[in-house]
């Protein structure tokens, strides 16, 4: 790690590394395309400027995000699911938009889900924060929450796969608990865009929701942070994940190719919240009650789907697009996490060095719960 001499360095405002350390491992993705993309190698260690944070990495989670940025997914010139896009490796690399409809700022760092310590701090950071243990919020309104616009840490600029990051101590949040350091990098991401999702769509203990994909990472937290405000929960799910789905305390599982209008009839539920899309879509309209809710952030199925408008207006549904993070999220999850009211759900670790073969493993969708990434110092 950075020596005592670059730390006092940091926190008198002067921020240039000791002559001893100046890079850190990490893995930068250079372009859209396959594995090859990433590259593990020696980069500069950051720089950090007026109201940053620099921490050392403890872990970092890998996430579907990652892969759908470097594959280029988010192009609206590509119309399949991830799965099916992986499996044609993106090779050329001629996504011309990058992957968001404008330009991805490679080759830079991945890494959305970050635990990790606070080693320095820029002048200007009014409070000590060194020895911290902190999540990142990845979602940050650079305009304020009043503005939807946002950035995203480790698609609009360097991430956590890599020994240390630089970050606004705005989003550094301090988490007291007994987690390990691999736990706590489950929930960033997954996590955040859940109890967006949950939060956006007004969950209440008088609601029952529909949790498609129940058992991937978003999934299996949206239905733990439905439950935690006591409504009922009704979770899809392939059969092989059927068991692991029903510990976390859902009402009901159903298995994720049975007919659902058949299983629980039209106009039966208040809230979905769907991540899957593609085919799947098509009845789920059909299953919400006049003015019920349906909540989505990705489409990890395929994001082209057949939708009946009538289902739409004549019931008086509310469709609600999530991405950007709302105020009181992050702060909610931290709460949850301090008062045990959510669970982490790890379900393996792997070196930073071996990203290839997490994302491969995570593409099988085999796992129950998320991937992690450790650094070499941790």
């Amino acid at each position: 790690m950075p020596d005592l001499s670059y730390l006092s360095r940091c926190q008198a405002g002067r921020f240039e590394p000791s002559p001893d350390r100046k890079n850190m491992k990490a893995v930068v993705t250079t372009g859209n395309g396959g594995y090859d993309k990433l590259e593990y190698r020696d980069v500069p260690l950051p720089k950090l400027q007026s109201g940053e944070l620099l921490l050392k990495v403890l872990a970092a989670g890998v996430n579907n995000t990652e892969i759908n940025t470097r594959l280029g997914w988010y192009s609206s010139s590509v119309t399949s699911g991830t799965e099916q896009v992986a499996e044609t490796d993106r090779g050329d690399g001629k996504v011309a938009d990058g992957g968001w409809n404008e330009s991805t700022p490679f080759p830079f760092i991945q890494g959305t889900d970050c635990c990790g310590e606070v080693v320095a701090q820029a002048e200007d950071v009014a409070t000590s924060r060194i020895g911290e243990r902190v999540l990142v919020r990845a979602c940050m309104r650079k305009h304020g929450f009043e503005s939807l616009e946002n950035i995203w840490m480790a698609s609009d600029f360097d991430g956590a796969f890599a020994e240390y990051v630089k970050l606004p101590a705005s989003e550094v949040f301090e988490v007291e608990c007994d987690w390990s350091d691999a736990e706590l990098a489950t929930i960033p991401c997954a996590y955040g865009t859940a109890e967006n999702m949950v939060h956006r769509a007004g969950v209440s203990a008088d609601d029952q929701v529909l949790v498609t994909g129940a058992s991937g990472g978003v999934g299996s937290a949206v239905a733990q942070l439905a439950r935690r405000r006591g409504a009922k929960v009704i979770a899809l799910v392939g059969r092989a994940k059927i068991d692991a789905v029903a510990d976390l305390g859902v009402d009901r599982v159903i298995e994720r190719n049975a007919n659902l209008l058949e299983e629980l009839g039209e106009s039966s539920v208040d809230v979905i919240v769907d991540n899957v899309a593609g085919s799947g879509f098509t009845p789920l309209l059909k299953l919400l009650r006049r003015g019920g809710r349906y909540a989505s952030s990705g489409a990890i199925a395929g994001p082209m789907v057949n939708m009946d408008m009538r289902d739409f207006y004549l019931k008086d549904l509310n469709l609600i697009g999530c991405t950007s993070w709302d105020e009181p999220v992050f702060p909610n999850l931290v709460g949850y996490i301090e008062r045990s009211e959510i669970r982490p759900l790890l379900a393996k670790t792997f070196a930073l060095k071996d990203i290839a073969d997490a994302q491969r493993e995570f593409l099988k969708k085999e796992h129950f719960g998320n991937f992690v990434l450790l650094p070499p110092h941790s």
